[in-house]
């Protein structure tokens, strides 16, 4: 069993809900219920039974069949969600800048805002849309002086369907330039503890359709209430 195997087999053994965490890597590579039942030679009941958590904890046979279905599946479509698995390789827990959590299910992204007490600064009505996988806190500052360009996927975990949370901001310019020209993209960027976000950080926001947030939360708040997710 390679790393990325492991990786998901470690985080749906290890869950408190593994259903919904199987659920979770299910709708992070794009596949429908439909899709991985045919694959499996099962119903999609027995699919949605397991998500819904009705089913007893699956076991080291069907977790194995699980992963090795999604990733048969991805292959067919191309293997575009598990080469991106691979180049966001974990950070290490070393890295003192910044903080990285995955949700064991996805959140909606109106969710998100009224789950941080979040002001909206640009792209409202992108956030219908938008499914977020989990969230990396940053130091703006440590982030943009210290980080290479080759360890910048390090900040996206096991998916880019996240938000950016900076800390250590004053006008909002310098994350939002970050963003601009980095290759991968947060799905949201949120700024905490400032009053007025620089009018180009909004109009970058704009341009690369990200919608931006502010909050008065704390990262100790942050990570409390994002947590449970």
């Amino acid at each position: 069993m390679d790393s990325l195997q492991e990786w998901i087999a470690g985080e749906i053994t290890l869950s408190d809900t593994p259903g919904s965490t199987m659920k979770k890597w299910r709708e992070l590579f794009g596949i429908s219920q439909v899709e991985l039942a045919k694959y499996l030679k099962i119903s999609t009941s027995t699919i949605s039974d397991y998500e819904g958590n009705r089913r007893s904890s699956p076991g080291v046979g069907i977790i194995r069949r699980f992963i090795q279905a999604l990733l048969a599946i991805d292959a067919q479509n191309g293997g575009e969600v598990t080469r991106n698995l691979d180049r966001f390789s974990r950070p290490k827990d070393d890295a003192s800048f910044f903080f990285l959590k995955d949700f064991s299910a996805p959140i909606s992204g109106v969710d998100f805002v009224r789950l941080i007490d979040a002001k909206i600064v640009a792209n409202p009505n992108y956030l219908d849309t938008i499914k977020l996988f989990g969230y990396t806190l940053l130091d703006s500052l440590r982030v943009i002086l210290e980080i290479s360009p080759s360890d910048y996927p390090r900040l996206f975990g096991a998916t880019s369907e996240r938000a950016f949370i900076f800390d250590q901001v004053s006008t909002g310019r310098s994350p939002m330039v970050v963003v601009r020209v980095a290759p991968i993209k947060p799905k949201v960027v949120v700024i905490q503890n400032i009053e007025t976000v620089d009018k180009l950080a909004i109009k970058i926001a704009q341009i690369e359709h990200i919608p931006l947030l502010t909050t008065k939360l704390n990262a100790e708040e942050l990570k409390m209430r994002l947590g449970n997710i």
